[in-house]
């Protein structure tokens, strides 16, 4: 099914959009280069125009606006519509539903929990196709050894780090490469 509308905000990280269905949210979008760059990739990605939010799809903006300025946020998977995931995707994102902020799991780790260790890349995959990042959070699924893996994101593995480190996620006791920049925004934009 096609999101019927879409809408943009601001966030601590630059603005971000999600775009929904009667079902509940189908997309997110995580900051691009500007607003506008962000409202044609949800657009596009979606097939909706802006709209006004329903007071459900708005609670959501609300949870997302706080967890990017560094509130814990859990979000339950009945604010999705995932159906237009495949089933194993969507076991995928229902283990990752589960990771807490300031957490990780492995890609293995998933597997494992599918009950198939061997599954690793095809949990990678199914992360990349996430259509809800930080609501599903793929950004708490590192590669084996704490390696920070792959992100789809715009921004790459630097948002990726971003994400973790305001959750308040630290591989060790070591500096972050954001540390000192409480203003860290993700725009190619000074």
């Amino acid at each position: 099914m096609l999101a019927t509308g879409l809408t943009l905000f601001d966030t601590a990280i630059g603005p971000c959009s999600v775009a929904w269905s009667p079902a509940g949210i189908t997309h997110v979008q995580l900051p691009e280069a500007s607003a506008s760059a962000t409202r044609a990739r949800i657009a596009k990605q979606s097939g909706a125009s802006e709209a006004e939010p329903p007071p459900a799809v708005r609670a959501v903006i609300g949870d997302v606006i706080a967890l990017l300025a560094g509130s814990h946020r859990v979000f339950a998977g009945d604010a999705l519509d995932l159906r237009a995931a495949q089933p194993f995707e969507r076991s995928v994102y229902d283990i990752a539903l589960t990771i807490p902020p300031g957490s990780t799991l492995t890609y293995g780790e998933i597997a494992s929990r599918l009950g198939d260790r061997g599954a690793a890349r095809a949990v990678g995959a199914a992360l990349g196709a996430n259509p809800v990042p930080i609501i599903v959070p793929c950004h708490r699924v590192l590669a084996a050894n704490g390696r920070m893996g792959g992100f789809s994101g715009s921004g790459g593995v630097v948002t990726k780090l971003r994400l973790l480190e305001i959750e308040g996620w630290r591989p060790d006791e070591g500096p972050t490469l954001f540390d000192g920049q409480a203003n860290f925004r993700l725009s190619l934009r000074p």
